[in-house]
């Protein structure tokens, strides 16, 4: 790493005002300070001494979504040689062939929008912001594995001008850009984003063909059609041996990295504890009303099947599109899981109702720190009065 270091600090001055390549100047110091601790101080305002800055605090959110990816390697090898009747017992073979699929996608999408990171950072002269580290990470984890890398291009560069860039950049944006460059799918391309069917891979492994294809139903889909009986036990969706989406099929690895967020700080507690605690309630009142199959899918699998959890891990709990105090925090949480499980049983054209609850609540989150903060200073003036 010294050898690095001596080489980056001796070609420095090139990228600098005045340089052969100052032009260049936003693209080497985010590299270079994506390797090393920048040498940046603040000169005035208001500032605050701290061991982590922001690119830190992305890279931990990264880290704990590598058993996500893992997993969800693993799993897209497995579903593939499940789906052909072939041994999927072996855990390597199943890694290495999803792999070959799935880290394309996570190429693509950390490519195009990074490029559109680049080009708006070297246009405003500003420094690159470190938030994409985790998007570019966030939205192959979403996708499903049959989508074409064009798409994930597309829809991530979609999703950074329109969901950062004419905000500001990050800090400044009010939806989750992974999130809409879902939804972007959602609507653009419904044929491979509908939430109904999940392609499975039915390649061999050099490339041919052994059958035309596989389309199998998501759990969503079999609690829809079948009900109860017909979605998968609940100890499968747990562990994430179901077909899905590549990073959200897995309880266990989302928990995993939940642990990181939660023990780092990174992830807000208040959030992921009033989303699951609205899921619950919606998934409870469903089940008493009764009034179709997917009404009494039991709380436990409609916690454990679809985006759930990864949603509640994940999404909602973004910094900068979540409520900001500690009672928004809350109630936005308990909302997202409330309306994520209605919109999935109300209207199953849309089963994934994470993600437009997500949206909605994105939207909301403003409005509702702006009432905490009425009600704290209508509180502060009765108490200065008294």
């Amino acid at each position: 790493m010294k050898a690095l270091h001596n080489l980056i600090e001796k070609i420095k001055p090139n990228f600098m005002p005045g340089g052969k390549f100052e032009k260049m100047h936003t693209a080497f110091d985010a590299f270079e300070t994506f390797l090393f601790v920048p040498a940046h101080t603040t000169s005035n305002g208001v500032h605050i001494r701290d061991s982590i800055d922001l690119k830190r605090t992305m890279i931990i959110v990264v880290m704990s979504l590598i058993p996500c990816l893992l997993f969800g390697m693993w799993n897209t090898g497995y579903q593939h040689f499940k789906a052909l009747g072939l041994d999927s017992s072996d855990l390597m073979t199943n890694f290495l062939f999803g792999a070959q699929k799935v880290l394309p996608i996570v190429v693509v999408s950390y490519v195009s929008g990074l490029t559109v990171e680049f080009i708006f950072a070297t246009l405003r002269k500003h420094s690159v912001n470190e938030g994409f580290l985790v998007s570019g990470m966030l939205i192959p984890l979403v996708m499903p594995v049959d989508v074409p890398l064009w798409m994930v291009a597309v829809s991530t560069i979609f999703a950074v001008i329109f969901g950062k860039e004419v905000f500001g950049g990050t800090g400044m944006n009010i939806f989750n850009p992974a999130i809409l460059a879902r939804a972007f799918l959602f609507f653009a391309y419904p044929k491979f984003m509908s939430g109904n069917k999940v392609w499975v891979n039915t390649e061999s492994v050099d490339g041919a063909a052994t059958v035309d294809g596989f389309t199998g139903e998501t759990p969503l889909a079999d609690a829809i059609n079948g009900g109860v009986d017909a979605i998968p036990s609940f100890m499968d969706s747990f562990l994430g041996f179901i077909p899905g989406s590549i990073g959200e099929t897995s309880v266990v690895a989302i928990l995993i990295g939940a642990a990181i967020l939660l023990y780092t700080g990174i992830g807000s507690w208040k959030i992921m504890f009033s989303c699951l605690l609205g899921g619950i309630t919606m998934a409870g009142i469903f089940n008493l009303l009764g009034l179709n199959p997917f009404m009494e899918v039991p709380i436990q699998n409609q916690l454990v099947i679809g985006s759930f959890m990864f949603a509640l891990v994940f999404m909602a709990t973004d910094p900068v599109s979540a409520t900001q105090t500690d009672t928004g925090k809350y109630i936005y949480g308990f909302l997202i899981g409330f309306l994520g499980i209605m919109i999935r049983v109300f209207n199953p054209a849309y089963p994934e109702g994470m993600m437009l609850a997500i949206l909605f609540m994105n939207v909301m989150a403003p409005l509702i720190d702006h009432y905490v903060y009425e009600a704290n200073i209508k509180r502060r003036l009765k108490r200065a009065t008294a």
